[in-house]
């Protein structure tokens, strides 16, 4: 990977650096010749390009005399060339032929440049064609020599350039490379021991670029997977631990049986059936959050008129209610149309609210429930006068085989899988199921259910709005 990414960097800055000798040495042969051989050297090339461009634009050089004119510096001095004395040092002009046709004096009609004085003027064109000659005060000695000689050595020394250029480019690559590659090859490391079963590793995450991101998801996808691992073994030694005391109850009870120290007499087969029963509840528990964790726990869902199915539930419970002194009210809120849902499941829901609100609602003290329905959900809330859930236990309230009362048995407390049960087949349905503490007192507990605007399909996805 690094010699991918040196090489990488090393292509793209040899294309900038071939680009830029490219170009540079276009532009260097273009000034050269311009220097060499427009005047350059005098500082004669922006008159040139008068000249050239009106020729092309008038077709004669008739006129032309006063652009000489306008060009030479006050006192005959020409561009810091000094005095040529009398007559001498002027800007002479003549045609493609070598006639003379004008000086800085004005025109002339007589006269013609010598050979060496055709080499040594600047030829003047339009297009390819040679219009034109201008003879500077001091002739240019520049052949074409010169002019290949200093190429020469320019390109020479662009050479030179590009090549120290792409010995620091080189290096710099490696160098970027491996600096790039360092937080990828801590990510490679910690995976491979992650794969080997510690998931306890981290990377150092630094900035905030890509790298810094991916770094930030391993770390969290890391602990995850750490926390995963940890609600897998303690939910693996909780149910060790459910499944052990009715599996002593029973083992104990069994052996007295065998042994003649109990009768074999209904009241002594009594505890083995509760036992029993307790053991196919736990089992059918863990196969029910098996199940919706899987999405593939199905539910026959119908139309279900909630309110009776909350009469029906609160009926159920009103005897255990009434031992303690406790009430139980429902109050309806609107028209609630029925909703799309599981009539069994949605009665598991609430049985386990009201159960766990009997738990913890002291003598005396009551259990409110109210239902609210709009086109989009329903909403039912049970909401208990008990002492409610205290801070640090709100946010592990749905967890798997969690007490808020470290203390109660589970006798008294179930399996402790009542409301993650609860909460996963609110949300197989499509909706929620949410613990708070209120404001005035007690536990609240809030199931929402997505109405016949809002169905949904068996693992709870959003399906289209089936209303008419």
């Amino acid at each position: 990977m690094r010699l991918k990414l040196t090489l990488s960097f090393l292509l793209i800055a040899l294309v900038a650096i071939g680009s830029v000798v490219a170009l540079a040495h276009q532009r260097t042969a273009d000034e050269v010749r311009a220097y060499m051989f427009r005047g350059g050297a005098l500082g004669l090339e922006p008159l040139v390009d008068d000249l050239e461009a009106y020729y092309a634009r008038n077709h004669t050089w008739k006129g032309a005399e006063t652009l000489l004119q306008q060009f030479p510096a006050p006192g005959g001095q020409h561009h810091g060339q000094g005095n040529m004395g009398p007559g001498k040092g002027k800007l002479r002009l003549s045609d493609a032929q070598g006639n003379l046709i004008a000086d800085e004096s004005g025109p002339l009609s007589t006269g013609r440049l010598t050979s060496g004085e055709l080499e040594a003027a600047i030829p003047l064109k339009t297009g390819k064609e040679t219009v034109g000659y201008l003879l500077p005060p001091l002739p240019m000695r520049f052949t074409l020599g010169d002019e290949n000689l200093l190429l020469q050595r320019l390109d020479n020394a662009a050479r030179t350039a590009a090549l120290i250029a792409t010995l620091l480019a080189f290096l710099l690559a490696f160098l970027l490379s491996s600096r790039l590659l360092r937080p990828v090859q801590a990510l490679t490391q910690a995976a491979r021991r992650m794969a080997e079963g510690d998931l306890g590793q981290r990377v150092p995450v630094r900035g905030n670029d890509e790298l810094a991101l991916l770094g930030r998801t391993f770390n969290h996808m890391a602990a995850s997977l750490q926390e995963a691992e940890e609600r897998r073994k303690a939910l693996t030694a909780d149910i060790a631990h459910e499944l052990r005391t009715p599996l002593s109850v029973q083992r104990a009870h069994l052996e007295a049986l065998q042994d003649g120290i109990y009768p074999l007499t209904p009241e002594n087969l009594r505890p083995l059936a509760e036992s029993n029963a307790l053991l196919t509840r736990l089992v059918e528990d863990l196969r029910t959050l098996a199940l919706t964790d899987s999405g593939q726990l199905k539910l026959e869902r119908t139309p279900v008129d909630l309110r009776a199915l909350l009469e029906r539930v609160v009926e159920r419970f009103t005897p255990a209610a009434g031992a303690r002194s406790i009430e139980i009210s429902l109050t309806p809120q609107g028209a609630c149309p029925p909703v799309p849902a599981d009539p069994g499941r949605v009665e598991q829901i609430v049985g386990n609210l009201l159960s766990n609100a009997l738990r913890h609602t002291p003598e005396g003290g009551n259990i409110a429930i109210t239902l609210t329905c709009t086109p989009e959900e329903a909403r039912i809330r049970v909401h208990d006068s008990g002492p409610g859930i205290p801070p640090e236990d709100l946010e592990h309230i749905f967890e798997r085989f969690y007490r808020a009362d470290k203390s109660r048995s589970r006798a008294e407390g179930g399996s402790g899988l009542g409301l993650t049960i609860a909460r996963q087949l609110a949300r197989a349905h499509g909706g929620d199921l949410r613990a708070e503490n209120a404001p005035q007192g007690g536990a609240v507990f809030t199931l929402t259910l997505p109405g016949r605007g809002r169905e949904t399909t068996d693992d709870g996805r959003r399906t289209t709005d089936r209303r008419p």
